[in-house]
């Protein structure tokens, strides 16, 4: 797997520029720019490559677990902190009707949760963000989170929320607030330890093994 690997010279990423096109989907010209980018726009860069013992990309200083309220699929309050502090959880914001990178990111993250130990597993939180509220009510996420979670010993949380809620809480997370109605959004999956330090993260096209071993890796942090 050292071939997926960045190399150290060429990942320099910044998350203002995780940002899929319109439909969800990433063109090979902005891939091009995620691989070579090193322009600063303010917010955290991010990098991997063999100077890291991660497969995902390891930020230049951890993302901190941020705090917000939603409304989970099933309709009740859901404090992001208090609900997962101190726990493995992945993160990720995306919308249920994208056509390519979140179902993809889903079932990736599916997939690495059956290759852990079951006892791993379910130690892990997966917390999936509409990004499109004004579509993505309380039964449409849990709805849409059970095609990939059905098999598993852990389901995935699904949270919405008002417009403002939902972006203040991808400004929370570090992430760029999504555009065009929430179908330009970042496709950055962050991965936060039991010290509530998201220490790697991943792009959309990581691997379920790429997620499985950093996953193993911080879970013996």
């Amino acid at each position: 797997m050292e071939s997926r690997r960045l190399s150290a010279g060429l990942a320099v990423l910044l998350v203002g520029l995780l940002l899929a096109l319109a439909g969800c989907s990433a063109s090979a010209d902005e891939q091009s720019e995620h691989d070579m980018s090193s322009m600063d726009t303010g917010i955290a860069t991010v990098e991997g490559g063999p100077d890291t013992p991660y497969r995902g990309l390891a930020p230049t200083e951890p993302f901190p677990r941020p705090t917000f309220t939603l409304t989970d699929s099933a309709g009740g309050p859901y404090d992001f902190m208090a609900e997962t502090s101190g726990e493995l959880t992945l993160l990720f914001f995306g919308f249920t009707n994208c056509p390519d990178v979140c179902p993809t990111t889903m079932a990736n993250v599916a997939v690495s949760l059956r290759n852990v130990e079951q006892s791993l597993a379910q130690e892990v939180n997966v917390v999936f963000v509409t990004t499109d509220p004004a579509r993505d009510d309380a039964a449409t996420l849990g709805a849409y989170l059970e095609r990939f979670d059905a098999d598993l010993p852990v389901s995935f949380i699904g949270l919405t929320g008002d417009l403002a809620a939902v972006e203040a809480a991808q400004s929370a997370a570090g992430v760029p607030i999504a555009e065009d109605d929430g179908q330009t959004h970042s496709t950055l999956l962050l991965l936060f330890g039991r010290d509530d330090l998201a220490r790697v993260a991943f792009l959309a096209g990581s691997v379920p093994d790429d997620i499985t071993h950093d996953l193993e890796l911080i879970a013996g942090k």
